[in-house]
């Protein structure tokens, strides 16, 4: 059986086991939501209508999700004000990179700290790597802005996304979706619910997502047989090597739910994921391989020029490359995550006023990627990444009122490893080929204690205060050598085991609400949060094992939510200030930590992570949900950020006068856009006994960002290379649902004006390496989904 079919298969597979589920209604959340509905959330431990939460949340419940066609967390953000979740590229593999509010990380290492929390039912995942998760049967999707430092915790200095399952439900029922899309697009998702006896219910839901690639990997050698340039001899029809950026994930998720009283609740969970696919399709937008050192092995002249593809395509051959050009071996082509994890929840309700909550997990994934940063025949910088993870997590919450008093207060503990094997082939740098061998454990524990108290003073105003405590530890060991097994040279001073800095803190939360009237909150803050410090993970010399300190922020923040015109209208405010110190940031040149130098003009790699700068950070955000009509729904969001580096505490090592390269004045960080706004809307029309159609379109804006922390000042021209600008994209639906509201067939274009812009970009050309390549977003797609309920 070939791959396609065997996906088929599956996809088939999980049809027929659903539509053979005896059902009789949906579970929980089916129902289409209102702006009066009431939304509840956990984000402080007990559960609230979002109205009445006194922090800035967006929430996303399940049916908007559908409503809109997500799938991916990163589409999440698309409607989240001042919210950054991206698709990395092939240089950072199957991560995703985020931030909030400026404040995030965009590079894979697990040796470094996520900026953003992600958790999947209050089970904490480690590591950017793993991140990019499926939207697969969920209730709800919080995103919490701004630190949550006392109660989310660990790294959640710029926020937390928090997606939220449908536990299993006591009642039979099931649903079956199939869609069939642009490039042989087939998405297979089911799900199963069944009342095992009164007490006990079991839940099963999967998926199966297939699509061919968007961007050609053309074979130079072969479109252009004169050039000079041999073929790699691998391409097939057309000169075709692959199409990168296709989609092969499958995932599933199993929960068992034991609820004998109503004092007792358990919930076990296990789910697996498989994403198989090549690489992140990338085209090459600079390459200047003369400002690197000659690294052309051809007996003929190139120019840049020659290798830019045009708008979809690419010559990347991963081919380790002899001297002279080919023969060579090849790296493969391919990006892989497999990752499966445990948990465990138990509520115990105590008391009547006090509820007892345990959360284990473990987690485990293995990751291989590989890059070709030039993505040329030259292959100026290759790399073959091979991460393994794991990680055991447990948390105790006690959660109750006593009198005006409600309080939370507990525990958490995690302990992780990671290992990062990776093979870096630099030919643009100096020594020649910089060919290391790496084979890098980081081990990490955390310790926290933590408390919330908040205080009804009276019906309409509350006073709030928390803590948390933290104690974290990190081990790094850092192996170098060639591929026979034998010393590297150039970097075998490297080699050793380091401690990492000791995290010993203490983050706090004070907040006062004050309730106008019973549709008009207000209420205002001061919260603190910070992500961790470490070891500089990519050493190429000795002088660059260093250590870099814990990032910490404090921020204020004022906020209104409204319930206006007879439940018409949500209409929430938010605006903060926040002071931001020690931004880690990636420094692409550092020449007080290289050896001595190799020669004029000849670059030595650099990617040490420094505790840059400190900055301010202000700005506000807007979030409306209206019905103007029974069957009229709008969604809207705005936000402005305002970034800037305080003056005089740019450090002389990293930027400023001293260092034209790094960050100046004026500089934004990755991946942060100024301004963001998006529209949504959609009018569900009655059909009669034809039931309902309902048509949605979706606007979402994003402003102009940079890839790099050194990029728009004029200090270097070169800054331009790493700017992604802003853009505009629609998306279409239209739905229709039998009068059952069992069955619904939809149909949808994304990318509706098949708009051509950047997810990301990968600049190297601060260090001298002479390349930056982004890899383009989806171009225009259309999609028909058959949804059946049971």
């Amino acid at each position: 059986m070939n791959r396609f079919n065997a996906k088929v298969g599956i996809g088939a597979a999980i049809l027929s086991i659903m539509s053979a589920t005896p059902a009789y209604a949906e579970s929980a959340g089916a129902a289409d939501a209102a702006p009066g509905d009431e939304i509840i959330v956990t984000a402080q431990f007990r559960e609230q209508d979002v109205q009445s939460a006194p922090l800035a949340i967006t929430v996303v419940p399940g049916e908007l999700i559908a409503a809109r066609g997500q799938t991916s967390i990163s589409q999440i953000a698309y409607q989240a004000p001042n919210v950054t979740l991206k698709p990395q590229g092939q240089s950072y593999g199957p991560s995703l990179g985020a931030s909030i509010r400026g404040v995030g990380q965009f590079d894979f290492n697990p040796a470094l700290e996520p900026g953003v929390g992600i958790y999947v039912d209050d089970v904490y995942y480690a590591t950017l790597t793993g991140s990019i998760l499926d939207l697969l049967d969920l209730e709800r999707v919080e995103i919490l802005r701004g630190p949550q430092g006392t109660l989310a915790g660990k790294n959640s200095i710029g926020g937390a996304v928090k997606l939220y399952s449908i536990k299993p439900q006591n009642e039979n029922s099931g649903r079956a979706q199939l869609g069939y899309g642009s490039r042989d697009r087939i998405d297979v998702r089911g799900m199963i619910n069944l009342a095992l006896t009164p007490d006990l219910a079991i839940r099963i839901a999967g998926v199966s997502k297939t699509q061919g690639g968007y961007v050609k990997r053309l074979d130079y050698g072969c479109v252009f047989p004169g050039s000079g340039i041999p073929p790699t001899g691998r391409s097939k029809k057309n000169c075709l090597l692959a199409r990168d950026g296709n989609v092969d994930y499958q995932g599933v998720r199993g929960q068992l739910r034991y609820a004998p009283s109503a004092d007792l609740e358990i919930n076990l969970a296990a789910d697996y994921s498989n994403d198989s696919r090549h690489t992140a399709g990338s085209v090459l937008t600079f390459f200047n391989y003369t400002g690197a050192g000659d690294i052309n092995p051809y007996p003929v002249p190139v120019t840049y020029s020659q290798f830019l593809c045009g708008k979809y395509c690419n010559y990347a051959t991963y081919e380790i490359l002899p001297d002279g050009g080919r023969p060579g071996a090849a790296f493969p082509d391919r990006a892989s995550f497999k990752g499966y994890g445990f948990s465990g929840h138990v509520d115990w309700k105590a008391g009547d006023h006090l509820t007892i909550q345990s959360i284990t997990a473990y987690r485990h994934y293995h990751a291989l990627f590989t890059n070709d940063d030039d993505v040329s025949p030259l292959s100026h910088s290759l790399g073959l990444s091979d991460l393994r993870f794991h990680s055991f997590s447990q948390e105790l919450r006690a959660i109750g009122t006593i009198g005006a008093f409600d309080y939370a207060a507990g525990g958490f503990y995690m302990d992780q490893k990671s290992v990062y094997a990776t093979q870096q082939i630099l030919r643009y740098a100096s020594p020649p080929g910089v060919l290391v061998y790496g084979d890098d454990p980081v081990k990490a524990s955390t310790k926290a204690l933590f408390g919330h108290l908040t205080w009804h003073a009276t019906d309409r105003l509350s006073v709030m205060g928390g803590l948390r405590y933290t104690d974290e530890k990190k081990t790094y060991a850092f192996i170098r050598k060639n591929p026979d097994g034998t010393p590297n040279s150039a970097v075998d001073g490297v080699v050793g085991s380091y401690d990492g800095p000791t995290s010993d803190r203490i983050d706090y939360r004070a907040a006062v609400q004050f309730d106008v009237t019973d549709q008009v909150m207000t209420y205002a803050q001061y919260s603190t949060g910070f992500k961790g410090g470490g070891v500089s993970p990519r050493p190429f010399a000795p002088l660059q094992v260093r250590s870099f300190g814990p990032e910490k922020i404090g921020s204020w923040e004022v906020g209104l939510k409204t319930d206006l015109w007879d439940h018409r209208a949500r209409i929430n405010l938010a605006a903060f200030l926040s002071d931001y110190k020690g931004v880690q940031l990636s420094l692409g040149s550092c020449p007080e930590y290289n050896p001595t130098p190799p020669g004029p003009g000849v670059p030595f790699p650099c990617a040490l992570i420094s505790n840059a700068a400190d900055a301010r950070i202000k700005g506000f955000e807007a979030e409306a949900t209206l019905r103007p009509l029974e069957r009229l729904s709008i969604e809207a969001a705005l936000s402005y950020l305002d970034f800037k580096y305080k003056a005089g505490l740019i450090r002389p090592t990293a930027g400023g006068v001293t260092r034209p390269a790094g960050p100046q004045y004026g500089d934004r960080p990755p991946y942060v856009p100024e301004w963001k706004w998006s529209v949504g809307a959609q009018y569900e029309a009655d059909a009669g006994t034809w039931g309902t159609i309902t048509p949605r379109i979706d606007l979402t804006w994003q402003g102009a960002l940079f890839s790099n922390g050194s990029n728009r000042t004029v200090a270097t021209p070169t800054r331009a290379r790493n700017k992604i600008p802003g853009y505009l994209l629609a998306n279409a639906r239209i739905s229709w649902k039998n009068r059952g509201q069992d069955l619904e067939v939809a149909a949808e274009v994304t990318n509706l004006f098949d708009k051509y812009y950047y997810l990301t970009l990968f600049d190297l050309t601060p260090n001298n390496a002479g390349v930056a390549a982004a890899q383009p977003g989806r171009p225009r797609e259309w999609a028909v989904t058959v949804t059946k309920r049971f």
